[in-house]
This record gives C-alpha cells, structure tokens and sequence, in this order.
C-alpha cells in the first residue's frame, strides 16, 4: 500500500486519518463551514461563498441550512434543487453524490468513514472510507443516518430516524433502525 493517507483514503483502501495533509485538509472546510454557519441568511444566500467553493459541485439552486458541518468537502456533490436542513453533517472521506431535487430533513448525518473492529487499528486512526449515492428527487427524513456503502434510489423516502445500512431500491420507502422497506398493501 504506497502513497499518502489521502491516496488511500480516495482508493477506497485502509489509512490512518491521524494525518497531517488529511488534518490540514479538515481544517481547510472546517474554515469554510464557519464561514456559511456564521454569515446571515440573506447574505449566505444559497450557500456561503467558501462553502460553494469548498464543494466538489454544486448544481443550480442548491441550498443548505446552517449549522452544517463536513469533513474534508471537497467528496459532496450536490445536484440541481438540492436541499439540506439545518444540522446535517456529512463525513466525507469518500463521494458523496446527491441528486437533483432531493430534500434533507434536519439533522441528517451522512457517514462514509468505517472505524477499524480492532481497538488498536481504531487507536492508530484507521479508517476505510465508503460512498453514498442518493439519486434524484428523493427524501430523507429528519435525524436519519446514513452509512457509507449505501445507494438510495431515485424517488426513494427514508423516515425520520432510520438508520440506513443497506440499498435503498428507487421509489422505495424505508423506515426503522436498521431500515426496511414499508410493505405496501
């Protein structure tokens, strides 16, 4: 396994986030986290200037509420008409797509970092980072939680307060911790 922490964490392989290019790169969004969560509405506009910046893409009229908080930035693409509530954190060591018109309810946390099973690979910082993919047009409740390695279809609803560990199927609703699809009758 050669390269930096970083190489390893975007191919998808085992690194150790104690790091200093990773530790810089945290701090770098950190900064512009600040920025967006502490300008005033009418200023922040759709997304603060840093945090637009910071982003790896962001379509037309995407918003976020603040407070937010990410962890490098730089993974999240978010597609036209996308919406995040107020107190969504996403951890994006690894991508993280979100479709055109999909909605964030408050408080969503997004995490693609796995922590190693092993308490002394977790004391020496290991990680493996996983992406998320959310299609368009979907719906996440409020306070659910996203694990990285999940794909949510498009037109998908997650309920308020589940714990997605799992695929999602397009139009699917699921619901729970962990989360399972509501048997329609």
């Amino acid at each position: 396994m050669a390269g930096s922490e970083r190489a390893k964490m975007t191919a998808g392989e085992w690194y150790s986030c104690l790091d200093d290019e990773l530790e810089a790169l945290r701090a770098f969004a950190r900064d512009a986290v600040f920025e967006h969560n502490c300008l005033p509405p009418r200023q922040r506009g759709n997304l603060g200037p840093g945090l637009k910046a910071l982003l790896g893409g962001v379509g037309e009229g995407a918003r976020i509420e603040a407070p937010f908080h990410c962890a490098y930035g730089f993974n999240i693409v978010l597609g036209d008409g996308v919406f995040l509530n107020a107190g969504c954190t996403i951890l994006d060591t690894a991508a993280v797509r979100i479709g055109k018109g999909t909605l964030l309810g408050p408080n969503v946390q997004i995490y693609c970092a796995e922590h190693h099973r092993e308490a002394v690979g977790r004391q020496a910082g290991l990680e493996i980072a996983r992406p998320v993919e959310i299609g368009a047009h979907g719906w996440i409740g409020g306070s659910a939680v996203i694990l990285g390695g999940v794909s949510i279809g498009e037109g998908a609803i997650v309920g308020a307060g589940a714990v997605v560990t799992r695929d999602v199927a397009a139009n699917e609703t699921v619901v729970g911790n962990p989360a399972r699809p509501v048997k329609r009758g």
